[in-house]
Protein backbone atom coordinates (compact mmCIF):
# COMPACT_ATOMS: atom_id res chain seq x y z
CA UNK A 1 0.00 0.00 0.00
CA UNK A 2 3.13 2.50 0.77
CA UNK A 3 4.44 1.44 -2.35
CA UNK A 4 1.22 2.38 -4.53
CA UNK A 5 1.04 5.89 -2.36
CA UNK A 6 4.22 6.70 -3.06
CA UNK A 7 4.18 5.93 -6.71
CA UNK A 8 0.61 7.96 -6.46
CA UNK A 9 2.50 11.10 -5.56
CA UNK A 10 5.40 10.64 -7.93
CA UNK A 11 2.74 10.86 -10.43
CA UNK A 12 0.77 13.79 -9.64
CA UNK A 13 4.42 15.29 -8.75
CA UNK A 14 5.54 14.64 -12.61
CA UNK A 15 1.88 16.07 -13.93
CA UNK A 16 1.76 19.26 -11.94
CA UNK A 17 5.51 19.72 -13.00
CA UNK A 18 4.14 19.18 -16.43
CA UNK A 19 0.93 21.30 -16.15
CA UNK A 20 3.08 24.30 -15.03
CA UNK A 21 5.92 23.95 -18.20
CA UNK A 22 2.55 24.39 -20.36
CA UNK A 23 1.67 27.46 -18.68
CA UNK A 24 1.03 30.46 -20.92
CA UNK A 25 3.11 32.79 -20.03
CA UNK A 26 2.12 35.82 -18.29
CA UNK A 27 0.80 39.31 -19.97
CA UNK A 28 3.98 41.34 -21.54
CA UNK A 29 2.98 45.19 -20.78
CA UNK A 30 4.23 47.87 -23.53
CA UNK A 31 4.21 51.33 -22.46
CA UNK A 32 4.92 53.03 -25.89
CA UNK A 33 5.05 56.68 -27.18
CA UNK A 34 5.18 54.96 -30.99
CA UNK A 35 2.57 55.40 -32.77
CA UNK A 36 -0.66 52.85 -33.32
CA UNK A 37 -0.80 52.25 -36.77
CA UNK A 38 3.59 50.99 -36.19
CA UNK A 39 3.13 49.41 -33.11
CA UNK A 40 -0.31 46.99 -33.30
CA UNK A 41 1.17 45.63 -36.62
CA UNK A 42 4.71 44.97 -35.12
CA UNK A 43 2.80 43.46 -31.36
CA UNK A 44 0.03 40.81 -33.45
CA UNK A 45 2.94 39.64 -35.77
CA UNK A 46 4.99 39.17 -32.46
CA UNK A 47 1.63 37.34 -31.16
CA UNK A 48 1.64 34.79 -34.23
CA UNK A 49 5.14 34.17 -33.87
CA UNK A 50 5.55 33.73 -30.26
CA UNK A 51 1.86 32.92 -29.10
CA UNK A 52 2.97 35.63 -26.45
CA UNK A 53 -0.08 38.02 -24.69
CA UNK A 54 0.79 41.26 -25.53
CA UNK A 55 -0.80 44.62 -23.99
CA UNK A 56 -0.33 48.11 -24.97
CA UNK A 57 -0.45 51.27 -23.37
CA UNK A 58 -0.01 54.43 -25.46
CA UNK A 59 0.97 57.90 -24.64
CA UNK A 60 3.08 60.98 -25.09
CA UNK A 61 6.80 60.06 -24.18
CA UNK A 62 6.06 62.63 -20.82
CA UNK A 63 2.58 61.35 -19.92
CA UNK A 64 4.21 57.42 -20.10
CA UNK A 65 7.19 58.43 -18.23
CA UNK A 66 4.71 60.35 -15.40
CA UNK A 67 2.47 57.48 -15.13
CA UNK A 68 6.05 55.21 -14.79
CA UNK A 69 6.75 57.29 -11.73
CA UNK A 70 3.30 57.79 -10.36
CA UNK A 71 2.97 53.78 -10.22
CA UNK A 72 6.74 53.08 -8.64
CA UNK A 73 7.00 49.34 -7.74
CA UNK A 74 3.35 48.41 -8.99
CA UNK A 75 3.50 49.66 -12.42
CA UNK A 76 2.72 46.37 -14.54
CA UNK A 77 5.04 47.58 -18.00
CA UNK A 78 7.73 45.58 -18.81
CA UNK A 79 8.92 47.43 -21.99
CA UNK A 80 9.39 51.39 -22.20
CA UNK A 81 9.04 51.81 -26.10
CA UNK A 82 10.06 55.96 -26.69
CA UNK A 83 9.62 57.95 -29.02
CA UNK A 84 12.95 60.50 -27.99
CA UNK A 85 16.47 59.67 -26.65
CA UNK A 86 15.80 62.33 -24.52
CA UNK A 87 12.71 60.48 -22.64
CA UNK A 88 14.59 56.84 -22.72
CA UNK A 89 17.64 59.70 -20.95
CA UNK A 90 14.96 60.77 -18.21
CA UNK A 91 13.85 57.10 -17.87
CA UNK A 92 17.67 55.91 -17.10
CA UNK A 93 18.12 58.88 -14.77
CA UNK A 94 15.12 58.18 -13.10
CA UNK A 95 16.49 54.41 -12.37
CA UNK A 96 13.43 52.87 -14.84
CA UNK A 97 15.55 50.92 -17.15
CA UNK A 98 17.61 47.90 -16.32
CA UNK A 99 20.67 46.97 -18.20
CA UNK A 100 20.54 44.54 -21.27
CA UNK A 101 22.33 41.49 -21.88
CA UNK A 102 25.72 41.92 -24.51
CA UNK A 103 23.55 39.77 -26.54
CA UNK A 104 20.82 42.39 -27.27
CA UNK A 105 22.85 45.80 -26.93
CA UNK A 106 25.35 44.36 -29.48
CA UNK A 107 22.57 43.77 -31.73
CA UNK A 108 21.88 47.26 -33.10
CA UNK A 109 24.90 48.68 -35.16
CA UNK A 110 24.93 52.67 -34.14
CA UNK A 111 23.67 54.72 -31.33
CA UNK A 112 23.35 52.18 -28.42
CA UNK A 113 24.23 54.00 -25.70
CA UNK A 114 26.96 53.07 -23.52
CA UNK A 115 25.19 52.44 -20.39
CA UNK A 116 23.62 49.52 -21.99
CA UNK A 117 19.90 50.73 -20.50
CA UNK A 118 17.88 50.97 -23.77
CA UNK A 119 18.34 50.12 -27.45
CA UNK A 120 17.84 52.19 -30.32
CA UNK A 121 15.04 50.54 -32.65
CA UNK A 122 14.66 53.30 -35.41
CA UNK A 123 16.28 56.71 -36.97
CA UNK A 124 15.20 59.56 -38.17
CA UNK A 125 16.75 62.77 -39.83
CA UNK A 126 16.55 66.27 -39.77
CA UNK A 127 16.10 67.82 -43.38
CA UNK A 128 14.66 71.43 -45.00
CA UNK A 129 11.88 70.48 -47.17
CA UNK A 130 11.17 72.68 -50.07
CA UNK A 131 8.42 72.95 -52.45
CA UNK A 132 10.17 72.62 -56.12
CA UNK A 133 7.99 74.92 -57.97
CA UNK A 134 8.98 77.96 -56.21
CA UNK A 135 12.75 77.08 -54.86
CA UNK A 136 16.32 75.96 -56.53
CA UNK A 137 18.11 73.59 -54.01
CA UNK A 138 21.11 75.47 -55.29
CA UNK A 139 19.72 78.35 -53.49
CA UNK A 140 19.84 76.82 -49.98
CA UNK A 141 22.32 77.45 -47.74
CA UNK A 142 25.03 74.84 -46.82
CA UNK A 143 24.53 74.86 -43.13
CA UNK A 144 20.98 75.41 -41.30
CA UNK A 145 22.91 77.90 -39.35
CA UNK A 146 22.68 79.90 -42.43
CA UNK A 147 18.76 79.84 -43.01
CA UNK A 148 17.81 83.14 -41.12
CA UNK A 149 20.08 85.01 -43.89
CA UNK A 150 17.61 84.24 -47.00
CA UNK A 151 15.61 87.02 -46.23
CA UNK A 152 13.86 85.79 -49.26
CA UNK A 153 11.49 83.61 -47.23
CA UNK A 154 10.22 86.14 -44.72
CA UNK A 155 6.72 85.17 -44.35
CA UNK A 156 7.48 81.80 -46.13
CA UNK A 157 9.64 79.62 -43.71
CA UNK A 158 7.72 76.67 -42.02
CA UNK A 159 8.76 75.44 -38.37
CA UNK A 160 7.43 73.50 -35.34
CA UNK A 161 8.90 75.18 -31.93
CA UNK A 162 6.36 72.63 -29.80
CA UNK A 163 7.44 69.54 -31.79
CA UNK A 164 9.94 67.11 -29.66
CA UNK A 165 11.76 66.72 -33.05
CA UNK A 166 12.41 70.34 -33.61
CA UNK A 167 13.37 71.17 -29.74
CA UNK A 168 15.89 67.72 -30.03
CA UNK A 169 17.26 69.54 -32.42
CA UNK A 170 17.53 73.17 -30.33
CA UNK A 171 18.71 71.02 -27.70
CA UNK A 172 21.64 69.46 -30.12
CA UNK A 173 22.54 73.25 -31.40
CA UNK A 174 22.73 74.54 -27.65
CA UNK A 175 24.83 71.83 -26.76
CA UNK A 176 26.96 71.92 -29.55
CA UNK A 177 27.83 75.70 -30.49
CA UNK A 178 26.44 77.61 -26.65
CA UNK A 179 23.58 79.05 -25.65
CA UNK A 180 24.21 82.48 -27.26
CA UNK A 181 24.91 81.26 -30.58
CA UNK A 182 21.36 78.96 -30.06
CA UNK A 183 19.63 82.35 -29.17
CA UNK A 184 20.94 83.94 -32.00
CA UNK A 185 20.10 81.56 -34.25
CA UNK A 186 16.62 81.47 -32.77
CA UNK A 187 16.40 85.31 -32.62
CA UNK A 188 17.32 86.04 -36.47
CA UNK A 189 14.51 83.14 -37.71
CA UNK A 190 12.14 84.80 -35.37
CA UNK A 191 12.81 88.15 -37.70
CA UNK A 192 11.80 85.68 -41.15
CA UNK A 193 8.36 85.95 -39.65
CA UNK A 194 8.04 81.87 -39.57
CA UNK A 195 5.10 80.21 -39.84
CA UNK A 196 4.62 77.86 -36.53
CA UNK A 197 3.13 74.49 -37.18
CA UNK A 198 1.53 72.43 -34.18
CA UNK A 199 2.72 69.40 -36.15
CA UNK A 200 4.57 68.55 -39.38
CA UNK A 201 2.15 67.39 -40.79
CA UNK A 202 -0.07 70.57 -41.91
CA UNK A 203 3.45 71.91 -42.18
CA UNK A 204 4.13 70.00 -45.20
CA UNK A 205 0.88 69.83 -46.55
CA UNK A 206 0.78 73.86 -46.46
CA UNK A 207 4.58 73.31 -48.14
CA UNK A 208 3.10 71.50 -51.29
CA UNK A 209 0.00 73.80 -51.34
CA UNK A 210 2.54 77.00 -51.75
CA UNK A 211 1.46 78.60 -48.79
CA UNK A 212 5.36 78.16 -47.56
CA UNK A 213 8.21 77.58 -49.88
CA UNK A 214 10.86 75.86 -47.36
CA UNK A 215 10.47 74.18 -44.12
CA UNK A 216 12.33 72.75 -41.49
CA UNK A 217 11.32 68.84 -40.55
CA UNK A 218 11.94 65.22 -40.66
CA UNK A 219 13.06 63.28 -43.71
CA UNK A 220 9.84 60.67 -43.33
CA UNK A 221 7.11 63.45 -43.48
CA UNK A 222 8.04 64.56 -47.16
CA UNK A 223 8.20 60.44 -48.04
CA UNK A 224 5.40 60.00 -46.31
CA UNK A 225 3.72 62.85 -48.05
CA UNK A 226 4.71 61.32 -51.53
CA UNK A 227 4.93 57.74 -51.04
CA UNK A 228 2.09 56.96 -48.49
CA UNK A 229 3.00 55.45 -44.79
CA UNK A 230 1.54 56.12 -41.39
CA UNK A 231 2.98 58.95 -38.72
CA UNK A 232 5.27 56.83 -35.97
CA UNK A 233 4.55 59.58 -33.36
CA UNK A 234 1.34 58.55 -31.00
CA UNK A 235 -0.70 61.29 -30.70
CA UNK A 236 -4.14 61.71 -29.49
CA UNK A 237 -7.11 59.06 -30.55
CA UNK A 238 -9.42 61.82 -32.22
CA UNK A 239 -6.17 63.36 -34.18
CA UNK A 240 -4.94 59.69 -35.49
CA UNK A 241 -8.57 59.18 -37.26
CA UNK A 242 -7.86 62.52 -39.21
CA UNK A 243 -4.14 61.06 -39.89
CA UNK A 244 -5.13 58.34 -41.35
CA UNK A 245 -7.15 59.79 -43.77
CA UNK A 246 -4.68 62.36 -44.83
CA UNK A 247 -2.52 58.77 -45.07
CA UNK A 248 -4.85 57.55 -47.60
CA UNK A 249 -4.63 60.83 -49.57
CA UNK A 250 -0.81 60.82 -49.66
CA UNK A 251 -0.33 57.19 -51.85
CA UNK A 252 -1.78 59.38 -54.42
CA UNK A 253 0.76 62.59 -54.29
CA UNK A 254 3.95 61.19 -55.37
CA UNK A 255 3.85 64.42 -57.82
CA UNK A 256 3.48 66.57 -55.21
CA UNK A 257 6.01 69.65 -55.57
CA UNK A 258 7.69 68.77 -52.46
CA UNK A 259 11.43 67.52 -52.23
CA UNK A 260 14.00 66.97 -49.57
CA UNK A 261 17.31 69.02 -49.05
CA UNK A 262 20.17 67.92 -47.07
CA UNK A 263 22.97 70.56 -45.94
CA UNK A 264 26.49 69.69 -46.31
CA UNK A 265 27.92 66.91 -44.91
CA UNK A 266 27.73 66.87 -40.90
CA UNK A 267 25.97 69.89 -40.87
CA UNK A 268 23.77 70.00 -37.29
CA UNK A 269 21.00 70.47 -40.12
CA UNK A 270 21.04 66.57 -40.67
CA UNK A 271 20.64 65.71 -37.08
CA UNK A 272 19.62 62.04 -36.67
CA UNK A 273 16.96 61.27 -33.72
CA UNK A 274 16.77 57.72 -32.40
CA UNK A 275 13.65 56.07 -31.30
CA UNK A 276 14.39 53.21 -28.03
CA UNK A 277 12.98 50.95 -26.04
CA UNK A 278 14.15 49.55 -22.72
CA UNK A 279 13.42 46.57 -20.18
CA UNK A 280 11.72 48.11 -16.98
CA UNK A 281 13.46 47.55 -13.79
CA UNK A 282 9.94 46.91 -12.26
CA UNK A 283 8.99 44.18 -14.85
CA UNK A 284 8.72 40.49 -13.22
CA UNK A 285 9.10 38.77 -16.50
CA UNK A 286 12.90 40.58 -17.39
CA UNK A 287 13.75 37.89 -19.87
CA UNK A 288 10.65 38.06 -21.90
CA UNK A 289 10.64 41.51 -21.98
CA UNK A 290 14.37 41.48 -23.85
CA UNK A 291 13.00 38.76 -25.87
CA UNK A 292 10.36 41.31 -27.44
CA UNK A 293 13.21 44.40 -27.66
CA UNK A 294 15.44 41.32 -29.37
CA UNK A 295 12.66 40.98 -32.12
CA UNK A 296 11.95 44.71 -32.45
CA UNK A 297 16.07 44.28 -33.80
CA UNK A 298 15.12 41.30 -36.17
CA UNK A 299 14.92 42.22 -40.00
CA UNK A 300 11.61 41.63 -40.25
CA UNK A 301 10.33 44.34 -37.58
CA UNK A 302 13.45 46.92 -38.50
CA UNK A 303 12.19 46.72 -42.15
CA UNK A 304 8.49 47.00 -41.57
CA UNK A 305 9.10 49.46 -39.47
CA UNK A 306 10.64 51.22 -42.45
CA UNK A 307 8.33 50.38 -45.11
CA UNK A 308 5.02 51.19 -42.50
CA UNK A 309 6.60 55.15 -41.03
CA UNK A 310 9.47 55.75 -43.50
CA UNK A 311 12.13 55.20 -40.81
CA UNK A 312 15.73 53.53 -41.02
CA UNK A 313 16.66 50.70 -39.64
CA UNK A 314 19.47 50.42 -36.94
CA UNK A 315 20.55 46.67 -37.98
CA UNK A 316 23.05 47.01 -40.67
CA UNK A 317 22.21 45.54 -43.80
CA UNK A 318 18.34 45.72 -43.22
CA UNK A 319 16.93 46.77 -46.86
CA UNK A 320 14.93 49.71 -47.12
CA UNK A 321 12.51 51.29 -49.82
CA UNK A 322 14.08 52.41 -52.98
CA UNK A 323 13.04 55.73 -52.56
CA UNK A 324 14.69 56.50 -49.87
CA UNK A 325 18.45 57.94 -49.28
CA UNK A 326 20.50 54.59 -48.92
CA UNK A 327 21.61 54.15 -44.74
CA UNK A 328 24.88 54.99 -45.08
CA UNK A 329 24.66 57.97 -46.93
CA UNK A 330 22.15 59.51 -44.45
CA UNK A 331 24.54 58.70 -41.77
CA UNK A 332 27.08 60.28 -43.44
CA UNK A 333 25.54 63.27 -43.81
CA UNK A 334 25.04 63.64 -40.15
CA UNK A 335 27.23 64.85 -37.30
CA UNK A 336 28.33 63.12 -34.54
CA UNK A 337 26.36 63.92 -31.30
CA UNK A 338 26.10 62.57 -27.76
CA UNK A 339 22.58 61.53 -28.25
CA UNK A 340 22.59 61.17 -24.68
CA UNK A 341 22.61 65.12 -23.77
CA UNK A 342 19.17 65.44 -25.68
CA UNK A 343 17.56 64.71 -21.99
CA UNK A 344 18.54 68.56 -21.12
CA UNK A 345 15.62 69.64 -22.43
CA UNK A 346 14.69 72.21 -19.61
CA UNK A 347 17.06 74.90 -20.71
CA UNK A 348 15.86 74.33 -24.03
CA UNK A 349 12.31 74.91 -23.30
CA UNK A 350 13.29 78.10 -21.60
CA UNK A 351 14.87 79.36 -24.44
CA UNK A 352 12.60 78.66 -26.91
CA UNK A 353 9.98 80.61 -24.78
CA UNK A 354 12.54 83.38 -23.69
CA UNK A 355 12.58 84.49 -27.55
CA UNK A 356 9.30 83.98 -28.07
CA UNK A 357 9.06 80.79 -29.86
CA UNK A 358 6.73 79.09 -27.39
Amino acid sequence: MKRLLSLSLVVVLVLSLVGCGGEQQDELVIYSGRSKALVDSLVQQYRQQTDVPVRVRYGTDSQLLAALQEEGDQSPADVFWANTTGALGNAVNNGLLTELPDTLADRATRFTPSNQRWTPVTTRFRVLAYNSDTVSPEDLPDSVLDLPEHDEFEGRIGWTPAYSSFQDFTTALRVTEGEETARTWLTNMQELDPNSYTSNTPMVQALEAGEIDVALTNHYYVLRLKHGGAEGEYEEEEHEEEEHEEEEEAAARASAPVETYHFAERDLGNLALVTGAGALQTSNQPDAANRFLRYLLSEKAQSFAADRVNEYPVVAGTPVPGYMTPAEEALQLSPEFELQRLQEMDPTLELLRDVGAL
